[in-house]
């Protein structure tokens, strides 16, 4: 199973220990796989570009979603709670903070967005502090509007839920993934989401999300201002995206996991 060659695109963002065994032995151990398993059809053909292997030797085994993402009631979900940001509405980011998750766009993006903000609206990342690099640091420091950034840390699945379901929306512009899973999640909380027009995450969101130049932060703002300001427009994300997942779980994972294994199987008794 390889889940992306993110450290093939971007060895920069990891540290040099670890990129040197990535870059190592992950083209060895899929030249020596009889058959790889990657979570999207993005992974597959960047997997047989980048190695050299056959496409019909790589399986896509899509990742599912937790079932316990769904969303607490059918009231409207754009109502924030108090514990996330003392009543205020927010966007949310979810994912370890690492340089590939574009925090730093992400950052600019919502100053740009709070220049035009009369809703005391804020940013809420949830996830651990990991890979906060300089860059990620200095971005932070340099926010005119920092002071409305809420760092959460780690949460747990019940926490993440009622923040994802409470939000204006779930912001994810990654520049490289190779699946997406908080997508999903924010989804089946019925959360509109903003994504990346790049790698993996057009093929999971399909058309149930606004995507965006990860690159362009005016891009990224002008999508949050759309969002914010459309009760029309999260409506028809939020029904789009309650349809998108049901074609995901981790059922079917396990059913093209083990259909990935019969074929291994066949393989090497032929």
């Amino acid at each position: 199973m390889i889940h992306d060659l993110n450290f093939e695109h971007y060895p920069a963002d990891l540290p040099w220990l670890v990129r040197w065994y990535y870059r190592y032995f992950f083209p060895r151990f899929a030249k020596n796989a009889n058959r790889i398993a990657t979570v999207s059809e993005f992974s597959k053909k960047d997997i047989s570009t980048r190695y050299g292997i056959r496409e019909d030797l790589i399986d896509v085994v899509y990742n599912g979603v937790n079932e316990l993402y769904t969303s607490e009631s059918e009231e409207n979900t754009l109502t924030p709670i108090a514990s996330v940001a003392d009543g205020n509405p927010y966007f949310i980011f979810i994912g370890s903070l690492h340089p590939r998750k574009n925090l730093v766009t992400l950052f600019k993006a919502f100053d740009i967005f709070k220049n035009q903000d009369t809703a005391n609206t804020k940013l809420v990342i949830a996830g651990e502090k990991k890979w906060w690099t300089s860059q990620i640091k200095w971005a932070y420091a340099s926010m005119f509007f920092r002071k409305d950034v809420i760092f959460t840390g780690r949460c747990t699945v019940r926490e993440l839920k009622h923040a994802l379901s409470e939000s204006i929306a779930l912001v994810y512009v990654s520049y490289f993934e190779g699946f997406g899973i908080p997508i999903l999640e924010a989804f089946a909380c019925k959360t509109a989401v903003i994504t990346s027009n790049v790698t993996s995450m057009p093929e999971i969101a399909g058309d149930a999300a606004l995507l965006v130049d990860p690159f362009d932060k005016h891009a990224v703002a002008e999508a949050m201002q759309t969002v914010a300001s459309s009760a029309d427009i999260r409506k028809e994300l939020i029904i789009k995206g309650l349809a998108r997942v049901k074609e995901f779980s981790w059922q079917r994972s396990a059913d093209l996991l083990w259909n990935s294994i019969l074929k291994t199987i066949q393989q090497h008794n032929d």
